[in-house]
This record gives structure tokens, sequence and C-alpha cells, in this order.
């Protein structure tokens, strides 16, 4: 049986932050005088550069680069616990020949600090940042480069994702997408995705299979 790449978002997949971010992106919208209410439900699983472009593009350069720094600073101390059972299913994949990529929002910066953190270093055949894109989620472009660096078609990649501008980023590519009820209620996540999940806790490597 040939076994699919496994393609996996970061932030609300592996790593549990974005409760984290959310208590930052919500008081910095305030501050930032944007006028949404509940910012950081608004911009999950985007790009920063997306985020200033949508949403800071009528301020000055002085103030956008005020934004990058804040962020960036923030990102470089903020905790990066990983989810439930995350670390050990990429453990069991690994084990069994899985071949798998990280497809994420964050830069590399954020990346190589959890890599450490996590010693992941060699746990992934493919990373794809923030850095290596033009386009972020919910274009297809980081999950289309993702199968391209390990010549895999798109239709035999399987998507871990949480966040709808993700999910939507792994269905346009034409991959097959697994959401993680960890970030909007499985409720939200239901049509959307072939299946739903709280966390890897209990996905064993048959489900996988199965996927």
């Amino acid at each position: 049986m040939k076994l699919k790449t496994a393609l996996f978002d970061f932030d609300g997949v592996l790593v549990d932050t974005e409760p984290i971010y959310d208590i930052f992106w919500n008081e910095a919208g305030e501050r930032y005088g944007t006028g949404i209410d509940n910012f950081a439900a608004v911009i999950k699983g985007t790009t920063l550069p997306y985020i200033i472009e949508k949403y800071f593009s009528d301020r000055t350069e002085e103030f956008r680069q005020m934004i990058i720094k804040e962020s960036t600073e923030y990102e470089s101390t903020m905790p990066l616990p990983a989810m439930p059972g995350s670390l050990e299913f990429l453990h069991l994949l690994k084990k069994n020949g899985v071949q798998m990529g990280l497809v994420t929002s964050s830069d590399n910066t954020k990346v190589e600090r959890a890599f450490k953190l996590h010693h992941l270093e060699n746990m992934f055949d493919t990373i794809v940042t923030a850095d290596r894109i033009t386009k972020g989620k919910p274009d297809p472009m980081c999950y289309l480069l993702a199968a391209d660096d390990l010549h895999v078609s798109p239709a035999d990649c399987l998507v871990f994702e949480d966040s709808f501008a993700g999910i939507q980023a792994g269905t346009a590519a034409g991959m097959r997408v697994i959401g993680l009820s960890t970030t909007n209620p499985e409720e939200s996540l239901k049509d959307k995705v072939y299946e739903v999940i709280p966390n890897f806790e209990k996905v064993t490597f048959e489900d996988y299979q199965k996927w």
C-alpha cells in the first residue's frame, strides 16, 4: 500500500500557540486602531506580510515597520508548547517511512527556534515557510511548492490543518485535508475537511493508512 505524503501546518497543529497569538493580536488590533473585533480570529493562518498589506496599507512605512518589529520580538520569546500527541505522531510516521513536510505561515526564525526546542531538526523532508512564498494561505502556493519539492502529486498528499485559511489552501491544492479542532469547533470544520480530529493523542498509524 502506497503511503501518502504528510504535510503539516505548524501553529495550532504541531504547537499549541493559537491562544498565545490571540492575546497578542487582539490587543495589538485594538492598539493599532483596526476597528475589527477579535482581530486574531480574522487573520488566523495568514502571513505577516499579508496582514500588513491587507489591514495596514494605509499607514506610514514607519508604522508598518513598528508592527513587524513588535510581532517579531513577541515571536522570539513566546512559548511554543507541543500540541498533545503531535511529537509522538511525527516520530510514528517517520518510523514507518512516511515522507513529511512542514508548511507554515511562520518565518524561518521561529521555525528554527521551535526545531531546537523540540529536537525536530531532521524530521521533515521539506520545509515551506513564509520566507519561501509570495502568496500566503488561503492561496495553495505553499502546499503545491511542498509537493513539488518532494516530487509527489498533490493527490498523494495528506494535509493537517486547523485554520480556515489553511484548510482552503490544502483543498485548493487538490489535497485531502484532515482538520484539527484546536482552533475552530468541530462543527465548523466538518463540511470542509475529510475528517476532524481533536489532536494527535489517539491517532494510530492505521488511522493514517486509512486516510
